[in-house]
């Protein structure tokens, strides 16, 4: 997605920004990381094919898209407190790549840990091929590239 789709979807990404920044705080985790997985997910909320906060065929919900076969949803889809759910399964995810791979750097964790939101922890063997089995072959790159694009918008 280029920097003007991404700025099509600003605005409604800023509706978000203080709960998200709020989040961020309170976890540990750069608003704009969780800005970028917004972004890639839902797309602020606009994203074809969410209906009442659900997606990926009713099996993921909320802005974050938390998966309901891993996880129990909680909080309206926009909410503070699901942001703060599936934040924490993040957080939760990359400890889990930093404990699985202690060798890589953090950036290299932090992208594992990306790859495995997406994917699952036992997708993810070795950082060369980190985002092989991920959506679109990209996911981990493609919310870094995502949250650059926040990160330099405030977030």
């Amino acid at each position: 997605m280029g920097s003007h789709e991404m700025a099509g979807e600003l605005p409604y990404m800023n509706k978000y920004k203080s709960i998200i920044k709020r989040v961020g705080s309170n976890h540990g985790v750069e608003p704009s990381i969780i800005a970028g997985i917004i972004s890639r997910e839902t797309r602020a909320g606009t994203g074809a094919g969410l209906v009442n906060g659900w997606g990926d065929n009713g099996n993921a919900f909320g802005l974050m898209q938390v998966d309901k076969n891993w996880h129990i949803p909680r909080g309206r889809w926009d909410s503070e407190e699901h942001l703060s759910q599936a934040t924490g399964i993040l957080v939760g995810i990359i400890g889990s790549v930093q404990r699985k791979f202690p060798s890589w750097t953090k950036e290299q964790q932090l992208r594992g840990g990306l790859a495995a939101y997406n994917v699952g922890l036992d997708k993810v063997h070795c950082y060369s091929r980190v985002d092989e089995m991920t959506t679109g072959g990209d996911y981990s790159m493609d919310v870094l590239a995502r949250a650059q694009f926040y990160r330099r918008n405030g977030y």
